[in-house]
């Protein structure tokens, strides 16, 4: 497997494995063509240096995985780092292959070498699979998360 920055030419895969999802589904445009409103949050994504959205590319360069660290510059922990890591999707043909595991092994050696203190994810409550694997990895529930929507 080989890991990279997404590029531009990538936006359309990455948004049908985030729409290839019940609870992506119903959030998501997934429709051929692609509306603009994505390419134009990619390019907000990757002007920032501290965002890295990556994809995962097996042998024959299809993307089979993808997810996006967010590096957040804080004054806590003397000015440290905190790694976020958001939107991790294994392309349905290639799931149950441990491919998961890979992603987060290589996210968690990521954050270390940006100096981040910590990685820490949200996922929704409705995931109960995932958290059991979040789980498995070493994670932590040590904070009840909130939102507002708007």
């Amino acid at each position: 497997m080989q890991f990279r920055k997404a590029t531009s030419r990538d936006v359309q895969t990455i948004v049908g494995m985030i729409a290839d999802d019940t609870l992506g589904s119903k959030r998501e445009n997934f429709s051929i063509p692609l509306p603009q409103v994505y390419f134009d949050a990619f390019e907000r994504i990757d002007s920032d240096q501290n965002q890295e959205l990556i994809v995962v590319e097996n042998k024959a360069r299809q993307i089979i995985a993808v997810f996006q660290m967010t590096f957040i510059p804080y004054l806590t922990y003397q000015g440290g780092i905190r790694a976020q890591i958001e939107g991790v999707r294994v392309h349905r043909d290639h799931r149950g292959l441990g491919i998961g595991k890979t992603v987060f092994e290589w996210a968690i050696q990521r954050a270390k070498e940006r100096n981040a203190h910590l990685l820490q994810l949200t996922t929704d409550k409705k995931r109960p699979d995932a958290i059991r694997f979040y789980e498995s990895l070493g994670f932590k529930a040590t904070h009840e998360g909130m939102k507002m929507h708007f």
